[in-house]
């Protein structure tokens, strides 16, 4: 299914995109600047708030004693003794947690004056490191906990032991993966009204929060107030997210206290230092991967020990992490048994959340390193040891030990496709001869699959299964979607999965025009998500690469329902039966006899002027709601299994890499990447998914990392420390292709795509590093692989 140019970008490039921080939603709004801690691990002993409050133009300052005064912690997603509110309350526990809110005029005089702000601390001891914060020793950041482990949970599935004890060999290998972010050019940006109604509390707020709308309910909760009191609005336009903006949660209950002081709506946009001091990022990981191997290199069983430093809250919807891709644990390969390890730990670092590829970056890097090194133990090519393990066409449907059922797929013809795409043998002799003459060049794969339409079901997993109440787990992978006919017999199409680039609307036009038989034109989406009359539910939302397999399922339905309505009321005008009639070129026309046809708006309009012609019983509505629940997502099993995903795609990528012996830098020379979508529903939008998610894999591999000092105080805070790849980065020889193996449980097939390069790339640049230096004894178990990196690998190795 091809597109016209992009329904979007006529509005983005002449300056008339719809972004929160250039509307003003709500008159006679009030500014806020927000007072941070400077300090990773300190009591508070008292808040002055009074200077700062008399400053002319300044509404209100709200504190620590305004917060417990009115809000509750934050409804967690398992039982830990770890209260979280949007602000400090007893001590802080990162640098740039928020303390006190001034409210003021505009934001110069709200800035002037929370330099008045009068914050005494007590400091305290800081661990950053998750190492170190798992030491019975360690500085204890929750009073009423016992240690740093906010959640640990152990998972068998299948003859884990006996297939370790039985095996001639076992590869174990520790691997950390770092804690970056998005980067989203837009930072971000709430404007909430606190309104006091005759039924309690009434509070609007518009946020660019792309979802998911899980969180609508936990912002309520520390509210105090039902969600439908809960008003969230989200402008058309989002300038990026990529998960980082789930983030903003915190600050629409903050910011909704700040307007019932202030008795005003107020607004606050964060600015770019805020952004990387203190909004959200990734997990950083440290995991232990053991794998059971026979004398091919054929692997029976796994065992996976996963610690991720989620900061200083184990912050919604953490622990999140651990599970997003638990269905998926083995990856492309036939695994049949594997033990887990799952294990939260707060840390002196702002608390994390949803990165682009939620997950599946960390879990890759740990598998496909290991494929690597499992090669290099046995002596065997890295392409070789994945073919010998690759999961087969005919196996699909196709189980996993942990609960994830694969729809479809074709890896080994995807895998070979990319393989063949860059020549992988001429790539091998052109290395032999590159190494001959002292240079550093690899050669780095990795096959991933790519997990989409998220089950949120996952959730239960970190709660033990004695502990979940009997018959209320949380499942699903719903998504709703709206279609009207207006009496000109242009079709409306409403959708609530706010995107932030990726082309919803383009998308959604073509799917509804063709399923209707009318021109494009005649089809006008819009983009809005208003929780006071768009349609949705708790797993609504543009995330986890959901709109190609769910909303476009839903948008089926809906169309196919106008559809029916608009025969009935065109067989009226034709006098034949409905059955007879099909849909095409703008027109409704008799199967067989195309010239006995009615324009598709006469039709609608008999419908908007002349119900009472329509057969009786007929509903005269050309308003149709369909919501789109697959039942394969159901909760966690009572034996911890669950299919975390609806559908799964796959992505199989090389990469080659020469390294620089003066500068160390590591240069792209070739990248083939190949991706299983499902059908593919516009290539040009899927190409620009790829493309994004390579230059993000770029960051996270080469570039982007949230450092620390062991003080606690972030040292990457610019631009300046926190390289992000920019288009001289970007631009290199690539190869991508696809491969089309339609799913069964989606409508048109389609499964998710934006994601996958953001898995797969990282570790396989990885990989390619590994290699090129292999003959220098380094061992590459970490991120990123810039020049000071190398240096000191290198460096190490020479000295050992």
């Amino acid at each position: 299914m091809t597109g016209l140019a992009r329904v979007e970008d006529a509005a983005l490039l002449t300056g008339q995109g719809r972004f929160l921080d250039d509307l003003d939603p709500l008159p006679g709004t009030l500014v806020a600047a927000v007072v941070r801690s400077p300090h990773a691990h300190a009591r508070i002993r008292s808040v002055n708030l009074e200077k700062a409050r008399r400053m002319p133009g300044v509404a209100a300052v709200i504190g620590p004693e305004e917060v417990l005064a009115t809000l509750k912690p934050f409804p967690l997603s398992v039982k830990t003794p770890h209260p979280y509110y949007p602000t400090a309350t007893d001590k802080t526990r990162f640098v740039g947690e928020p303390v006190a809110v001034v409210v003021a005029s505009d934001r110069y005089l709200a800035e002037d004056a929370a330099e008045l702000v009068e914050i005494d601390y007590e400091p305290l001891p800081v661990v950053v490191r998750t190492d170190q914060a798992l030491l019975p020793d360690a500085p204890l950041l929750h009073d009423g906990s016992d240690s740093n482990v906010a959640t640990d949970r152990e998972f068998t599935f299948g003859s884990v032991d006996e297939a370790f004890a039985e095996a001639p060999h076992v590869v174990t290998r520790t691997y950390s993966f770092p804690r970056y972010s998005s980067m989203p050019m837009e930072c971000y940006v709430v404007v909430a009204d606190w309104r006091d109604g005759p039924d309690g509390p009434e509070i609007t707020a518009h946020a660019n929060f792309h979802g998911p709308f899980s969180m609508a309910p936990v912002v309520a909760g520390a509210l105090g107030i039902p969600t439908s009191s809960l008003r969230l609005v989200v402008p058309a336009d989002i300038g990026g997210s990529f998960g980082i903006k789930s983030g903003v949660y915190p600050y629409i209950a903050l910011m909704a206290l700040a307007s019932k002081h202030a008795g005003r709506p107020v607004r606050w946009s964060e600015d770019r230092l805020e952004h990387l001091l203190a909004s959200s990022a990734g997990s950083d990981r440290i995991m232990t991967f053991e794998a059971a191997v026979d004398d091919d290199a054929v692997i029976s069983a796994l065992r996976v020990d996963l610690i991720d430093n989620v900061g200083a809250y184990l912050r919604p919807p953490e622990p999140s992490t651990l599970y997003r891709c638990f269905g998926n644990i083995t990856g492309a390969y036939t695994i049949d048994a594997v033990h887990i390890r799952a294990r939260a730990v707060v840390t002196n670092k702002t608390p994390t959340g949803l990165n682009r590829g939620f997950g599946g970056q960390q879990l890759y890097f740990g598998l496909e390193r290991l494929i690597d090194d499992i090669a290099r133990e046995r002596d065997l090519d890295p392409a070789e040891v994945r073919r010998r393990n690759l999961i087969p066409a005919k196996a699909f449907p196709y189980a996993t030990p942990s609960g994830g059922i694969y729809d479809s797929g074709d890896y080994e013809r995807a895998f070979e496709l990319a393989l063949d795409n860059v020549d992988y043998q001429r790539l091998r002799k052109e290395q032999r001869v590159a190494r001959e003459n002292g240079e550093w060049m690899g050669i780095g794969i990795a096959t991933v699959v790519d997990p989409s339409a998220t089950n949120i079901g996952y959730v239960g997993l970190a709660t033990p299964v004695q502990d979940r109440t009997a018959k209320r787990g949380k499942s699903g992978s719903t998504e709703h979607v709206r279609v009207t006919v207006d009496p000109q017999g242009v079709v409306g199409v409403l959708l609530g999965t706010v995107p932030q680039g990726q082309g919803h609307a383009t998308v959604a036009r073509d799917i509804v025009a063709e399923r209707l038989g009318l021109p494009k034109e005649q089809v006008r989406p819009r983009v809005e998500m208003d929780t006071a009359s768009t349609p949705w539910t708790i797993s609504s939302g543009s995330y986890s690469s959901r709109f190609s397999p769910l909303l476009t399922s839903a948008l089926l339905e809906a169309a196919d329902r106008i559809a029916e309505s608009i025969k009935v009321a065109a067989a009226v005008l034709l006098e034949v039966e409905a059955e007879r009639l099909e849909l095409a070129d703008g027109m409704v026309r008799v199967i067989g006899d195309p010239d006995r046809s009615v324009a598709f708006r006469h039709a609608a309009g008999l419908i908007h002027w002349d119900p009472g012609s329509l057969p009786d019983g007929f509903s005269a509505r050309l308003y149709e709601e369909a919501a789109y629940t697959p039942p394969q997502s159901k909760a966690a099993s009572r034996t911890d299994q669950i299919n975390s995903s609806l559908c799964y795609g796959f992505v199989a990528d090389v990469v080659v890499v020469r390294i620089d012996p003066e500068t160390l830098t590591v240069k792209i020379e070739d990248l083939s990447t190949v991706h299983d979508a499902g059908t593919i529903l516009n290539k040009t939008l899927l190409e620009g998914q790829v493309h994004g998610a390579i230059t993000q894999a770029l960051g996270g591999a080469l570039f982007e990392e949230m450092t620390y000092s062991d003080a606690g105080q972030p040292t990457a805070g610019t631009f300046m420390d926190y390289l992000c790849p920019t288009s001289a980065e970007s631009v290199f020889p690539l190869t991508s292709d696809h491969l089309e193996t339609p799913s069964p449980l989606t409508r048109l097939g389609a499964k998710g795509c934006g994601e996958g390069s953001s898995m797969s790339l990282p570790v396989a640049i990885a990989n390619a590093v590994a290699d090129a230096l292999q003959r220098e004894g380094i061992t590459v178990d970490s991120l990123p692989l810039h020049g000071n990196v190398l240096h000191e690998l290198l460096t190490t190795s020479k000295g050992n």
